[in-house]
């Protein structure tokens, strides 16, 4: 559900008729669409279930294609063998029942020329969609059967209930159409244009200054409006879909830099020395040498850290790239300076993952103390999550709270009010993707009694593109890690399809695995459901264990077990108990055993790219080659074939991520949920790079340096008017 909208002008009078001035972006985001003839009840409810609710949101339904009716081909010159699109009347529609149930849709369609007919294939409602008298544009192949010219499976645009209509001639917007909701193109275009020749009395308001605009060539902002819905011609349309890209991108920077530059008045950190015997002791013992990128985004932490300014940064690296020893560093400079460091790790296994190999590389560290007679303590590491016993639970929070416990490792447990610390200063929250924006700010906002504000290091082992990053993490400063240690072995990726193919990839898992090595076997995804997932993972945990991996141990973890079961199953993995886990994606991250060198993901198109190069990361961390096997069901569609094409061409999280984003789109920047009202309708993050770099210019060229909008009230209220309709809490506190 969208915020509530603002009381609205009595029914009946139109846009213009409540006060002077051009119409915001706010006026026009509180008339509702029912204040549009032929917009009743069920319009109204089928316009809210694809976003649309006020005259703003139906001026931002763009158009998803274009109709070139200007220079429209007729029938009788659509060639044989050509992709084209003809726009004609539908003569005549039948169906008729295949074999296995399927049902065959017939179509011909006709213009002064002549005839072309249209095959569906298991696509019943088009027989209803494509009712006689209609005019459609068909887009698709022209195939010779029979004598005669016809397409198979065209893309499909409804353009009028009737023949004709006022389009002949022009170049028709298609909008993104709901046949099930009762919206068709013809409808939006008419209310579109209602909606527009309504407000002409007052007109649309431009805060963006004049200057500015003709700076970067851009069109007002009316025009813009206008040309994208009816463009009198393909230039114009390119022309106002460059202003309305920027319009997008450059609300988005201003309240990112007004958030950052708000907070950086505000907000008082502790400053600390980066240098010191704890710190060199940690770079002198480690067991191999840093990369560049690691040096250099340690060297970026400590400039951080030895300000009052608290830090507010993003590390993103690939999978393997070393991100834990980049927050070590940072836990380390607070202990150094007699403070408090808290990870926070979004799951048990993470936390626990991260304790173990903390652990192990403290093993042995002293810290100053004078009140011990040798005026030196160990270092004192401490876990604390769900699963931690009551005794064991008590005891922590005492050392949390008189400051014995230098570095806290935790999960969501470490938000709870009974967690006090006697001086944190540097909190790291790592994949922060799986966190809600206000648990990530209680943990900074409760680790200290004197207001000051620890410094934040946010990891994620999911790379973002460089424009996503630009964008969406505009108010934080961003490292990024893209070199990977020495040591890590590229990883072989192969995309099996059918079963012989699997068979012979079972063969080579168990061939691995008698030479020493271990083996992850990933269960698909059925449903957002835990105990789906597990059933799933029970059952090929049985099938393998009976079949393709008998005689072997074969170990289960899936998210319904007991946390001590979980452990027990993950330490026998880990000291080579077990030969194979099978489990389903509680694997994704966090899981570091180095003699596991295949990875099986069943089911693998039913996941996205991002998770699919996450699960791939779990092996590949010795010194052995590795193999990760994406097996696919037996009809993937096209969407997962391009997914699983790019993850088996490239190994390079940041290409991927990239191509991800193509793939996705850009969906919502600020809410939390991925859902909703999308704030790119229009901008693309994977094709908008000069755009996004343009709006963040302006930005600082707007914007004063205490992120206040005070020479462009009219920026001002739009900025204030685009935060009412996110997450008041979440941008608060982002």
């Amino acid at each position: 559900m969208s915020p509530p909208r603002p009381s609205q002008p009595a029914a009946g009078r139109s846009p213009g008729a409540a006060a002077k001035g051009p119409l915001t972006l706010r006026e026009l985001d509180a008339i509702g669409v029912e204040r549009l003839n032929g917009v009743g009840p069920q319009r109204r409810k089928a316009l809210a279930d694809v976003g649309v609710e006020t005259v703003f949101d139906l001026l931002t339904y763009y158009p998803r294609r274009y109709v070139d009716r200007t220079a429209q081909a007729p029938v009788s010159e659509a060639a044989v063998g050509s992709e084209i699109t003809v726009v004609a009347d539908v003569h005549s529609v039948s169906s008729r029942r295949l074999r296995a149930g399927r049902r065959l849709v017939s179509v011909d369609v006709a213009d002064a020329t002549g005839v072309l007919s249209a095959v569906f294939f298991n696509q019943p409602w088009r027989e209803r969609q494509l009712a006689e008298g209609r005019t459609v544009a068909l887009f698709g192949k022209v195939e010779n059967y029979r004598g005669r010219k016809q397409m198979t499976n065209p893309v499909v645009d409804v353009l009028s209930a009737a023949a004709g209509g006022d389009r002949t001639g022009k170049i028709v917007a298609i909008y993104p159409q709901s046949e099930n909701a009762g919206i068709v193109t013809w409808d939006v275009a008419n209310w579109v244009g209602e909606a527009q020749r309504r407000c002409e009395a007052r007109g649309i308001s431009d805060p963006v200054p004049d200057w500015l605009r003709d700076r970067l060539g851009l069109a007002g902002r009316a025009r813009a409006l206008a040309a994208i819905h009816e463009p009198p011609s393909m230039p114009d349309r390119w022309a106002a879909r460059n202003r309305l890209v920027f319009d997008e991108l450059l609300r988005v920077q201003l309240m990112l830099r007004s958030q950052r530059l708000a907070r950086e008045a505000h907000e008082l950190g502790i400053a600390h020395d980066p240098s010191g015997s704890l710190i060199e002791a940690f770079h002198r013992r480690l067991p191999y040498t840093l990369t560049g990128a690691q040096r250099n985004v340690m060297g970026d932490i400590d400039a951080d850290l030895a300000t009052l300014r608290p830090m507010h940064r993003l590390l993103q690296g690939d999978v393997g790239s070393g991100k834990t020893l980049v927050a070590l560093h940072a836990l380390l400079v607070a202990v150094q300076n007699d403070h408090q460091g808290a990870l926070m790790a979004p799951t048990e296994v993470l936390a626990e993952q991260h304790y173990i190999a903390l652990r192990a590389l403290l093993d042995g560290f002293e810290v100053p103390d004078e009140a011990r007679l040798g005026g030196t303590r160990p270092l004192r590491l401490c876990l604390l999550s769900g699963s931690s016993s009551a005794a064991q639970r008590r005891e922590v929070l005492v050392e949390i709270a008189d400051g014995t416990a230098d570095i806290v490792v935790g999960t969501h447990a470490l938000l709870e009010e009974s967690v006090s610390f006697a001086s944190l200063s540097v909190v790291v929250v790592d994949e922060q993707h799986r966190f809600g924006v206000s648990q990530r700010a209680r943990l900074r906002e409760s680790g200290r009694d004197d207001q000051r504000i620890p410094h934040l290091l946010v990891m994620t082992a999911t790379p973002i593109p460089r424009t996503a990053a630009m964008t969406v993490y505009g108010d934080l400063d961003v490292s990024v890690l893209d070199e990977l240690p020495p040591g890590r072995t590229p990883i072989a990726t192969q995309w099996v399809q059918g079963p012989l193919a699997a068979e012979s990839m079972w063969v080579e898992v168990r061939r691995e695995i008698e030479a020493g090595r271990q083996a992850y076997v990933v269960c698909p995804l059925i449903a957002e459901s835990e105990s789906l997932d597990a059933r799933s993972a029970t059952q090929m945990h049985a099938e393998l264990a009976a079949g393709a991996l008998a005689g072997l141990r074969v170990g289960l973890l899936h998210g319904r077990l007991p946390p001590a079961a979980k452990e027990d199953t993950m330490t026998r993995f880990r000291t080579g108990d077990l030969d194979a886990l099978v489990a389903t994606t509680v694997i994704e991250v966090g899981i570091d055993v180095p003699n596991a060198t295949v990875m099986v993901v069943l089911s693998a198109d039913r996941f996205g790219i991002a998770q699919l190069h996450q699960l791939r990361g779990r092996v590949g961390r010795g010194s052995h080659a590795s193999t990760c096997y994406f097996v696919s069901d037996e009809d993937p569609t096209p969407i997962a074939i391009e997914r699983l094409s790019a993850l088996a061409a490239t190994n390079d999280g940041f290409e991927l991520a990239e191509r991800d984003l193509e793939l996705r789109g850009e969906g919502t920047l600020f809410d939390e949920r991925q859902s909703g009202r999308s704030d790119l309708k229009l901008a693309s993050l994977a094709r908008d790079l000069t755009w996004v770099q343009a709006a963040r210019d302006a930005a600082a060229e707007l914007i004063g340096t205490d992120g206040a909008l005070d020479d462009h009230p009219g920026l001002a209220d739009e900025i204030d008017w685009f935060a009412s309709r996110r997450d008041p809490d979440y941008l608060q506190r982002s």
